[in-house]
C-alpha cells in the first residue's frame, strides 16, 4: 500500500551526511525544508543540491522547500547568556537597549516597534510561552513588565503577544534577499511566515517571480489575525499551500484552540482546492528518542485523518538524533491511519459545479474510480493542475502525474495521494499514447493484467489547462481510442 499522506523533514546539521540522506530517501521524505532562520545561504544552496543529487541516484523525485524567518519578534542579548526571572519581579523590554547589555532587570528587544504595539493589561509570552509578563506600562520605548511566570531565559527567545495583534510586517529585508536566494536554488515552494492578509502572500509572489521563481506559495498560518474566517479564505484563496504553523499560533491563541484551528483550517485549505501543512513538534520527542511518545502517534494520525497533505518534521530531523528514524516512525503512522475509512471517503464538491472542463474530468475520474475498481489512475499533465484536483478526493487509488516537467514532478510531490512520473508522449497518435502510459505503469509493477486503469489527458499535448479527454482501459486488452 502506498502512503498518500507526504512527509516534510527539516535539513540541518544533522542530515549532511550523504548516508543520512540517504537513509531519509529510503525511508520516505516527500519535500525537503530549508529552514532560513538558522545558517547561511551557502548552507541552504550546498543542502538543495544534495538532497536532490542523491535523490536523483535513488530514482526519488524529492521537492525543496525554503521556510523563510519572517518577522520573529526576539529579545537581544543578556551578558551572561541568560537570566533567571522570578514570578512577581519587574523586568523591562528596552528598545534603546544595546543588543548585548541584557542582565536581570531588561533586555534589549529586535524589533524597536514593540512598544508602540502593547498597552497597560497586555500579556507578552516569551520562549514559545514559557515565561509570561504582565505589561504595566509603557514608558519611552520602555515596555515595563512584571513577572507571571518565571524561568531562566536566554538569548534571542521569540516575543508573542497573547490574543496576536503585533504590526510587524510578513516580509523583512532578509526576507527580500533570501527570496532571491530560494529563486536561485529554483525552490518549489516558498514559505511565508507570520502571514497577516492576503496582501502579505501577493507581495510575496511578486518578489519571488521577480527573481526568477517559479514555485507555490506557502502562507504559514501562526498569527491570531489570520484566523479570523474571511481573512482566512482570502488568504487561502491566493495561496499555493497553507502551513498550520501551531508552535507561535499556539501561544498566541492558546494550545487549547488548535485542535478545532487546526481541523477548520484543512477543511477550508481542502474546500478551495489548497494543499495543507500540518507542522511544529508532530514527533518533538524524537529529538533525543528513537521511538516517538503514544500522544505524537496519536497527533500525526488525527492530522492524516482531518486529510492534511503532509505533515513536518523540523528539529527531529534537522537536528536530531534519529533523523531517518523519525521519517520512518511518521510514514507507518500515516499508512495506518490511512486504512481507516474516514480516510479513504470523501464528499468533496459533490453537490457543486464545476468552473472548467478540466476539473470536470478530474473529478470525474475520481468519482468513477472511488466506485468502480479502479487501481490506478494516470493524468498527462503539464502544470499539475489536474492530479491537484484530484488529490482533493480522499481515495486509496493511487494517482500517478505522468509529466515531462521536472517542475511539475517536483511540486506534485506535496500533494496528498499523487505519485510524479517521468514521461513524455513520443507518439501523438491517442490509442499510442494510451498504450505507452499503461506500458509504463506495467514497466513500474503498478498494475497487472486484468486491472482497470484511467487515463485523462488533452486532445493536445504539451498544453496546460487542456485535460478533456477520461479513459478507462483494462490492462491486457487492446487500448481503443
Amino acid at each position: 500500500m502506498l502512503r498518500r499522506t507526504k512527509i516534510v523533514a527539516t535539513l540541518g546539521p544533522a542530515t549532511d551526511d550523504p548516508k543520512i540522506l540517504d537513509n531519509m530517501l529510503a525511508a520516505g521524505i516527500d519535500v525537503a525544508r530549508l529552514n532560513f532562520s538558522h545558517g547561511h545561504s551557502k548552507d541552504h544552496i550546498e543542502r538543495a543540491e544534495a538532497i536532490r543529487n542523491r535523490a536523483r541516484a535513488s530514482g526519488r523525485q524529492v521537492g525543496v522547500l525554503v521556510d523563510l524567518q519572517g518577522p520573529k519578534i526576539r529579545i537581544d542579548n543578556f551578558k551572561a547568556g541568560s537570566v533567571q526571572l522570578t514570578k512577581g519581579d519587574e523586568f523591562i523590554l528596552d528598545s534603546k537597549l544595546d543588543a548585548d547589555a541584557g542582565d536581570e532587570q531588561r533586555v534589549g528587544i529586535s524589533y524597536k516597534e514593540l512598544p508602540k504595539d502593547v498597552k497597560r493589561g497586555d500579556t507578552l509570552l516569551l520562549a514559545d510561552g514559557q515565561i509570561s509578563l504582565w505589561v504595566n506600562d509603557v514608558v519611552d520605548g520602555e515596555i515595563i513588565c512584571r513577572v507571571m511566570f518565571g524561568g531562566e531565559l536566554s538569548n534571542k527567545k521569540g516575543i508573542n503577544r497573547q490574543g496576536g495583534g503585533l504590526s510587524a510586517g510578513a516580509i523583512t529585508e532578509k526576507d527580500k534577499q533570501d527570496i532571491i536566494v530560494a529563486a536561485e536554488i529554483e525552490a518549489d515552494y516558498l514559505a511565508i511566515s507570520f502571514v497577516r492578509t492576503k496582501e502579505d502572500v501577493e507581495y510575496a509572489r511578486e518578489l519571488f517571480q521577480a527573481a526568477g521563481g517559479k514555485g507555490g506559495i506557502v502562507a504559514k498560518i501562526e498569527r491570531a489575525e489570520a484566523l479570523e474566517t474571511d481573512t482566512l479564505a482570502d488568504i487561502i484563496e491566493v495561496s499555493d499551500v497553507v502551513m498550520i504553523a501551531r508552535g507561535d499560533l499556539g501561544v498566541e491563541v492558546g494550545d487549547a484552540e488548535l485542535p478545532a484551528i487546526q481541523k477548520k483550517i484543512i477543511k477550508m485549505a481542502r474546500s478551495q482546492n489548497t494543499i495543507a501543512i500540518t507542522a511544529t513538534q508532530m514527533m518533538q520527542s524524537m529529538v533525543d528518542n528513537p521511538i516517538p511518545t503514544r500522544a505524537e502517534v496519536f497527533d500525526v494520525a488525527n492530522a492524516v485523518l482531518d486529510g492534511t497533505d503532509a505533515v513536518m518534521l523540523s528539529e527531529e530531523t534537522a537536528v536530531g538524533q534519529y533523523p531517518d528514524k523519525a521519517i520512518k516512525s511518521m510514514a507507518r503512522i500515516c499508512l495506518e491511519a490511512e486504512k481507516q475509512r474516514e480516510a479513504r471517503i470523501s464528499a468533496h464538491r459533490i453537490n457543486t459545479t464545476f468552473g472548467s472542463v478540466d476539473e470536470s474530468i478530474a473529478m470525474a475520474a475520481m468519482y468513477t474510480g472511488n466506485h468502480l475498481g479502479v487501481k490506478a489512475i494516470a493524468s498527462l499533465t503539464e502544470s499539475g493542475s489536474t492530479v491537484l484536483w484530484m488529490s482533493r478526493i480522499s481515495s486509496g487509488i493511487p494517482i500517478y502525474a505522468m509529466t515531462r516537467h521536472v517542475q511539475t514532478r517536483r511540486r506534485v510531490t506535496l500533494f496528498r495521494g499523487v505519485y510524479p512520473v517521468s514521461f513524455d508522449v513520443s507518439s501523438e497518435n491517442p490509442v499510442s499514447a494510451n498504450q505507452e502510459v499503461i506500458d509504463e505503469l506495467l514497466r513500474r509493477g503498478t498494475v497487472r493484467t486484468g486491472d482497470l486503469v484511467i487515463i485523462t489527458r488533452g486532445d493536445l499535448t504539451g498544453v496546460a489547462g487542456g485535460t478533456n479527454v477520461l479513459k478507462i482501459v483494462k490492462v491486457g486488452e487492446q487500448v481503443s481510442f
